[in-house]
């Protein structure tokens, strides 16, 4: 460990202003795909400085679009606020304070207002054609999104409301308990799975490149046969529900890089555990795949560009149990020999670190437990969990480093409904 200590500094640049993000976007030059993680769903850095970093990938290098671990339906609405629609609000915070699934601090919060306040502004003076969009990646939204699509047909594609409705009935007696529905392909493997299947091929065959609402539509027609395949697979355990759930968002990403046209190019804001190129951790052995892995897959390493975020101490925004109340949390020091505690003893309070692809040095090639907390999160129990054996130079093209960090500003202070199950690791 103690040898870590001058390659650590020799790698280091201080961060102290968005100025200092220079040697990064060298490194980016004209890779399509740039991965932003963090280390938490409730820490202001984390999302202030990814936002300062995109707000520049944006203005001075032309990305199309940024795409976060959220919800296609919520989402959408937050898109159409920075993209100055005339159906949406002035002001983004109206859209972004209607999130109401827990954990609603993950984009309800006032960093992300920030971001796209300032995204709008960025937007306005713009044509339509040329305006940045807000996107959501996930697979949570099966009921919203069937709904979405029924309010789509009616008004553009009526023929096409019995399909829609044959898929909501199916799943209506569940009454948008996940739970209720996984526990039912138990004895029915299949589920709803041809009646969504029957939507998503008709819905897929009319999403012409001429309209963003019927793109949209088969989005949504997208998610409801991501949820369903991801409900069928809680049953089984393992892995499989993270892989339908990770495989979701890459193809997502995908179908908007096809959408925004053959030069455009996307920022994705997601947590570290999905960010990060599976390979390199010990969750590549248990067969789990990541966006991070997957893109570098689909358009090649040189074309992707997979950022991490750490720190070593602060507070956060989190909750005891999954739908549990939020609450400011004290996160514990790194845990010895760990990315963080190794950081925090070499590196500057605020540091960025753009790995060089040859030559590594032994920091970057060595096995360190690297800390992940969920929007569950327990610091008692640091010492048994919430770290995860990376080897740093693989897992991603750079780090940013934050050695105290506060928790994220909510916009809600309510209990908010929860829906959805718990994935590994607590709810990232």
């Amino acid at each position: 460990m103690p040898g870590f200590r001058g390659e650590i500094a020799a790698l280091a640049t201080p961060l102290r202003g968005p100025g200092d993000f220079d040697v990064l976007l060298d490194r980016i030059g004209d890779a399509r795909v740039v991965m932003l993680g963090e280390a938490s769903h409730g820490t202001h850095e984390f999302y202030r400085w990814r936002a300062l970093l995109t707000q520049r990938l944006i203005a001075e290098r032309g990305f199309s679009f940024v795409a976060v671990e959220g919800d296609w339906p919520d989402c959408d609405r937050v898109d159409r606020a920075v993209r100055c629609r005339a159906d949406a609000p002035d002001d983004p915070r109206v859209a972004l304070a209607a999130f109401e699934r827990w954990p609603t601090w993950m984009w309800a919060n006032e960093e992300v207002v920030d971001f796209c306040r300032w995204l709008r502004v960025h937007n306005v003076r713009r044509d339509e054609h040329e305006r940045a969009g807000f996107h959501g990646l996930d697979v949570y939204s099966l009921w919203e999104s069937l709904r979405e699509i029924l309010v789509h047909l009616r008004d553009h594609d009526p023929e096409q409301v019995p399909a829609a409705l044959a898929a909501y009935r199916c799943f209506e007696p569940y009454g948008e308990r996940p739970h209720d529905y996984a526990r039912a392909t138990r004895l029915v493997p299949s589920g709803c799975e041809n009646e969504v299947v029957d939507l998503l091929v008709r819905l897929r065959g009319r999403a012409g490149p001429d309209g963003a609402e019927r793109f949209g539509a088969w989005q949504n027609a997208e998610v409801v046969a991501g949820a369903e395949r991801y409900y069928r697979a809680m049953v089984g355990g393992g892995s499989e529900a993270w892989n339908v759930r990770d495989r979701h968002m890459d193809d997502t990403l995908d179908r908007l890089l096809d959408h925004y046209g053959p030069d455009s190019k996307a920022v994705v804001w997601a947590h570290n555990t999905h960010v990060g190129d599976a390979r390199a951790t010990d969750r590549a052995a248990a067969g789990e795949v990541t966006i991070g892995r997957l893109a570098r897959e689909r358009h090649g390493h040189g074309d992707v560009v997979l950022v991490g975020f750490g720190s070593h101490e602060g507070t956060v925004i989190a909750g005891d149990a999954w739908g549990s109340p939020m609450r400011e949390m004290t996160v514990p020091p790194g845990r010895p020999g760990s990315v963080e505690e190794t950081l925090h003893r070499s590196a500057p309070e605020r540091a960025l670190f753009v790995f060089p692809r040859t030559g590594r040095p032994d920091v970057l090639t060595a096995t360190l437990p690297h800390r992940a907390i969920g929007v569950v999160y327990h610091p008692e129990r640091e010492r048994w969990g919430n770290y995860v054996p990376t080897v740093l130079g693989d897992r991603y093209d750079a780090l940013l480093w934050f050695g105290r960090t506060r928790a994220v500003h909510p916009l809600h202070l309510r209990q908010a409904d929860t829906l959805e199950p718990e994935t590994y690791p607590s709810g990232t």
